[in-house]
């Protein structure tokens, strides 16, 4: 973990816009700016899961390169602040986290969580709209969301089986063509909304992809599959030529409206 004095919220990774796609990294980064002196977590936290999604943001640098496509990346441990939670959500800030207590969470005022808001998560989301918007200004069509994640391979003290999983709502179709061709992998286990159910209100596809009729995906990579950057390269020279494939679909580029499994948009 690098603590900055001087922050910025986010990365932004040029690509061509023209070509109708944005990537996006959450949880991509780890960091924290120096007023937070970690959060009062030892550094080894800040080398778990808990912190940020192993692997991604090697994984989203090569994918963006490969596919020449813009990216946005949030500079922030998700402990500060977790960009894929509504504002109104819970665990947007964490307390406690895989058996972890976050001292420098606990407890938070309301002008600590305005304060973070304001300057890390507003920020953020702030910068993918303008991606967004300018992707589909310049390519003249409805942009394709990739959202990138990785996943821990034990939570909980449970073992997940899935080397990769397509997590989504109510729009499928960049969904089912990327399980498709995953699956055509008989080495993989891929999980359809699992590990986790991509149906999450306020999160990062729902506020940029799902309220706009833009098709999207968030794919996780487990955790032990990314560590390492030349695994992390496989998997990004093995994920491109799919995604670009999917990014050259008519349907991919066309505003409809699915709606959320979470209640009226």
């Amino acid at each position: 973990m690098t603590r900055s004095a001087v922050f910025a919220p986010f990365e932004i990774i040029e690509g061509d816009r023209k070509r109708g796609i944005v990537l996006v990294g959450d949880h991509a980064r780890r960091e924290l700016p120096e007023e937070y002196d970690g959060l009062g977590l030892p550094e080894s936290e800040f080398q778990r899961h808990i912190a940020y999604d192993i692997g991604v943001e090697h994984v989203t640098r090569r994918l963006a390169a490969l596919l020449d496509a813009p990216a946005v990346m949030a500079n922030f441990s998700r402990l500060l602040i977790d960009p894929n939670r509504g504002e109104d959500d819970p665990t947007l800030i964490r307390q406690l986290y895989d058996g972890t207590v976050v001292p420098g969470n606990y407890p938070i005022t309301q002008e600590e969580r305005q304060k973070r808001l304001e300057a890390f998560y507003r920020p953020y989301h702030d910068a993918v709209a303008a991606m967004v918007a300018s992707v589909a200004q310049e390519s003249g069509k409805a942009p394709f969301l990739l959202s990138v994640h990785s996943f821990t391979p034990v939570m909980q003290g449970r073992k997940r089986p899935w080397h990769v999983g397509i997590l989504w709502d109510r729009d499928d179709r960049a969904v089912r063509p990327l399980i498709e061709a995953l699956a055509q992998d008989k080495t993989l286990i891929v999980g359809d909304n699992e590990p986790y159910d991509g149906a999450l209100r306020g999160d990062t596809m729902f506020r940029h992809a799902i309220v706009n009729g833009y098709a999207h995906a968030l794919i996780e990579i487990r955790q032990d599959q990314i560590a390492e950057e030349a695994t992390a390269d496989e998997w990004a020279n093995y994920l491109a030529p799919i995604v670009d494939a999917i990014n050259a679909r008519p349907d991919i580029h066309e505003v409809r409206q699915f709606g959320s499994r979470t209640g009226p948009l």
